[in-house]
């Protein structure tokens, strides 16, 4: 694996567990697809610092697990600022 490769998965976990980052808003800070964070996080992470990998893996299992929850919260507020500019 080429070393800015590494470089990446490893500086990409520490921002995932720094910020509680969900994978949309990470690769939209490193400019990378959604598909290259999960890769980096979970296959290539896990070959070079397994501990860093299950640390960011956690904070992703909980953000995955609430998404639900923030989506039905967006379509909320987007609903509420339909009806204010409308009356």
């Amino acid at each position: 694996m080429k070393d800015y490769i590494e470089e990446r998965a490893v500086e990409i976990a520490n921002y995932i567990i720094e910020t509680k980052a969900t994978v949309r808003q990470t690769a939209k800070k490193f400019g990378i697809s959604k598909s290259t964070v999960h890769k980096d996080v979970t296959d290539r992470l896990s070959q070079i610092n397994p501990s860093l990998a299950s640390e960011a893996r956690q904070v992703l299992d909980v953000n995955k697990s609430e998404r639900h929850i923030r989506g039905g919260m967006a379509t909320r507020e987007k609903y509420l600022h339909l009806e204010q500019s409308s009356s």
